[in-house]
């Protein structure tokens, strides 16, 4: 049963901490206010991590503790950080973000309440807290909308850019940054992220208009690390399936930029006033339900297919098929295109691992277990990427 004290105590203490953050001229959006009144923080901390006392305090909340290595221990970042950073990214509703550092999924949360049409994704390096925060995202019912992949979040992801935000919520230095930038979405795009050395950083808000790049430096913060280099190590080391990423076949510019620095960066922003509305008409929606049912099609021959080459063929297909549904993605029907790229990619990693092992002997039976196990991994990312696809079409047709 739900102990209703405890709720309407933890509810009190919630309105007391935003009552603080509003008095102090800290929390100011009337959306992030009816956001976190609605998504519970203790869903996102382990029962045993949990101190009633000061949850809802405006401090940073323990998630994690590794008990082998004391000093690798994450929290989710006090509240008024929180506010700080998703006020700083200036979300739309159509926004799609990435966030490098998950911080249990909790800014997550908020953000897809600040964010609901557009598509949220998590990279974070350490495979436990990816699994916890996988694991909380599935309770809350969200990770249809905020998906999590185990990936050096220093590398961003390129090959899902544009992105309208990109938020981080660890240390990065300066020169890590650049490549960043350069997937952010030339309109308007925005980057909020604590920059400098371990020691101190100052949380920097970076908007990109063409290929101009405006900087507001915030406030002074000490933030750790957003991936430590035993984290990197362990990265190089993953070979368990649940862990495989795609490798990098993307290239963006990824040269050196310079910043101007001002008081108010969004002043900068052009309006969209170029971009054509499409009007949604039976034609449309005839024509995006046709190449999903293509694409399904399609995705539906990789489970059959024993050549590699036409596996890779048909792959590089649906690849083109989803570019050409991004023209109808915000202008339409809001489709969760980024979702299904990362999908492919999924698949697509495991057919590279799966061409690698078919280069070595199957004498030896550990290499047999291995590409049972990429064949069922394969199997299973398919059959996922038909169920978004086939959500997808009867969410069209409804409207």
């Amino acid at each position: 049963m739900i102990n209703l004290d405890r709720y309407e105590r933890l509810k009190l203490k919630k309105k007391r901490l935003l009552d603080s953050l509003i008095v102090n001229d800290i929390l100011k959006d009337k959306n992030l206010i009816k956001a976190i009144m609605e998504v519970p923080l203790e869903k996102f901390i382990p029962e045993k991590y949990i101190n009633s006392v000061q949850l809802y305090e405006d401090r940073p909340a323990l998630f994690y503790y590794d008990e082998t290595n004391p000093k690798n221990y994450r929290t989710i970042s006090a509240p008024h950080m929180i506010v700080i950073m998703l006020q700083g990214l200036s979300l739309n509703k159509n926004d799609d973000l990435l966030i490098l550092g998950a911080k249990s999924g909790y800014i997550a949360a908020l953000a897809h309440k600040l964010a609901p049409k557009g598509e949220i994704i998590i990279l974070e390096a350490n495979s436990e807290i990816a699994r916890i925060t996988k694991q909380n995202l599935e309770k809350l019912k969200l990770d249809e909308n905020i998906s999590i992949v185990i990936k050096n979040p220093l590398i961003g992801m390129a090959e899902l850019s544009p992105w309208q935000k990109i938020l981080i919520t660890g240390a990065i230095d300066q020169s890590k940054i650049n490549p960043l930038l350069h997937q952010l979405d030339k309109n308007g795009g925005v980057l909020f992220a604590p920059i400098g050395p371990e020691i101190v950083q100052t949380y920097t808000q970076i908007l990109r208009q063409n290929n101009q790049f405006y900087g507001k430096r915030q406030l002074q913060v000490k933030f750790s690390p957003l991936i430590t280099q035993l984290e990197i190590d362990e990265l190089e080391l993953i070979t368990d399936f649940e862990e495989i990423e795609i490798k990098e076949s993307y290239s963006i510019n990824s040269g050196r930029v310079t910043i101007k620095y001002t008081e108010v960066i969004l002043d900068n922003l052009i309006p969209e006033s170029q971009i054509e509305t499409v009007p949604t008409s039976k034609q449309n929606k005839r024509l995006v339900i046709s190449l999903l049912e293509g694409i399904i099609k399609n995705v539906l021959e990789l489970k059959i297919e024993g050549n590699m080459d036409k596996i890779f063929s048909t792959i590089d297909k649906i690849e083109r098929d989803l570019e050409i549904l991004k023209s109808f993605k915000k202008k339409i029907f809001e489709m969760k295109i980024k979702r299904m790229q990362n999908k492919l990619n999924q698949i697509r990693s495991c057919n590279i691992l799966r061409k690698e092992l078919e280069k070595q002997e199957f004498n030896v039976e550990h290499s047999i277990e291995q590409k049972i196990a990429i064949i069922n991994k394969t199997i299973n990312e398919i059959n996922i990427f038909i169920d978004i696809l086939k959500e997808e079409i009867k969410r069209i047709k409804r409207e």
